[in-house]
C-alpha cells in the first residue's frame, strides 16, 4: 500500500508520463481526496473514483478517494497499489474522454456491470436466506 502523500506522487508521476491532449478541458484537473466514499444505490460498495462535468462549478474534473482506494487494495504491496490508482485514474479519463465526444459507452458499461452485480447479490441473499427471501430457513 501507498501512504496518501505517496499516492499524489505516484498520481503526478502517472499524469505526467500521459499524453497531454488527454487532459483537455480537465480544467477542475485530478484531486485525490483522503474519504471514503459507499455507494448507497449499490449496497454500499466503495466508489474509488469519479469523474464530474459541473457546468456552473469546477467545470471538469476527476475525484479519487484514497480511503476507498485503501479500503479496497490496502493489503496490495506498493507496486500493486499503484497500479490500482492508475487503472482508476485511467478508467475516470475515459469518462472523460468520451464525454468531450458525447459518448457514454464506458457509462452504460458500468451501468450493466452495477446491474450485474447487484443480481449476482439477490441471487446469492436468496440462496443464504432460503428461496422465498426470508431470513433463516437455510433453504430446503
Amino acid at each position: 500500500m501507498l501512504t496518501f502523500e505517496e499516492s499524489q506522487e505516484a498520481l503526478t508521476e502517472i499524469a505526467d508520463n500521459l499524453p497531454a491532449a488527454i487532459f483537455d478541458r480537465l480544467n477542475g484537473g485530478i484531486l485525490l481526496l483522503p474519504d471514503t466514499v459507499r455507494d448507497p444505490k449499490y449496497s454500499g460498495l466503495f466508489i474509488l473514483g469519479q469523474y464530474h462535468v459541473e457546468p456552473l462549478g469546477f467545470g471538469r474534473y476527476i475525484t479519487l478517494h484514497y480511503g476507498s482506494v485503501k479500503e479496497v487494495y490496502g493489503h496490495l504491496p506498493p507496486g500493486a497499489f499503484r497500479r490500482k490508482l492508475e487503472e482508476t485514474l485511467r478508467h475516470e479519463l475515459v469518462h472523460h474522454i468520451e464525454s468531450l465526444a458525447g459518448d457514454r459507452s464506458l457509462e452504460i458499461k458500468d451501468a450493466i456491470q452495477l446491474g450485474q452485480y447487484t443480481q449476482r447479490r439477490k441471487l446469492r441473499l436468496q440462496r443464504d436466506t432460503g428461496r422465498d427471501g426470508a431470513a433463516g430457513g437455510g433453504g430446503q
